[in-house]
Order: C-alpha cells, then structure tokens, then sequence
C-alpha cells in the first residue's frame, strides 16, 4: 500500500472511531427501522400464510415473529456492525452478539406473544404488540451493543 493511501486509510479510520454517541445512536435507529420493515412485513407476510392455510392463530403468531426476530436481527447486525460501530468482524464480537440475540429473541418474542393475546379480538393487536416487543428489544441491544459488545476485539 502506498504511504499516502495508508495515511489516509488511517485518517478516515480515526474519524470512524470518533463518531459519538449521538450519531451512533442515530445511525442504529435508522438501522433498526429498516430492520423493522423487514422484521413487521415477513411476521405479517408469514401470519396471513399460515392462518389462511389453517394453522392456528396463536401458533401462527408464535411461528412468523421467531422467523421474522431472525431475519430482523441478522439485516441489523449486519448493517450496525459496519455502519453504526465501524467495526471489522470478529470472532469474540460474533458470539457476544449470538448471545444478546438469543436473550432479546426470548424477549421479545415473548412480550410480542403476551401483547398480542392481551389484547385479544382488537384489529390493531398485531402491530402494537409488535411495537411494544421491538422497542423493548432496541433499547437493550443499543446500550449493550454500543457497551459491551462493539468494545470486544
């Protein structure tokens, strides 16, 4: 690599190590709402298909939000890892996040699943236990993503 071009790959890196906790904090709402989409639109997408092919309400519920919480989660790592947190991938930072994600799945899903059968036979159950559940689990992915796992080399 020319010395001029490894200066100023080292500059550019020192201005991405700097970026605060405002512009993270942005960037990773930004993130999470792209996120979001994915994640609302294949647990609707997925919820209709298994109700309109005779599983169960409840079950289907339970079913489309895990596989959506997984697509979800895994466009927002990937995008925050490199974008948010200007981070290069590793193992340690890998496995802390499988971790946070299994513990938020849990979560969430959970919370998706006790709003959603509260409030039973509301049109709009579907979307505010899904909000409730989302935001529970963006708060704590920030604060240990940006705490914890994003420090990890």
């Amino acid at each position: 690599m020319p010395a001029e071009h490894h200066a100023e790959h080292s500059a550019e890196k020192a201005v991405e190590a700097s970026l605060g906790l405002v512009t993270q904090a942005w960037r990773f709402v930004v993130t999470g709402g792209l996120s979001a989409v994915v994640d609302y639109g294949l647990y609707a997408l997925l919820s209709a298909i298994f109700v309109a092919n005779g599983m169960p309400d409840t079950r289907a519920t339970l079913i489309a939000k895990t596989l959506s919480f997984i697509a979800g989660t895994t466009t927002a790592y990937l995008i925050n890892r490199r974008w948010t947190f200007q981070a290069e991938p590793s193992r340690a930072r890998f496995i802390a996040v499988v971790i946070l994600y299994a513990v938020t799945f849990g979560l969430q899903v959970g919370i998706n699943q006790l709003f959603y059968l509260q409030f039973a036979g509301e049109s709009w159950r579907r979307p505010v236990a899904f909000v409730i559940a989302q935001g529970t689990a963006t708060v704590i992915n920030f604060v240990v993503q940006r705490a914890v796992i994003f420090r990890l080399k």
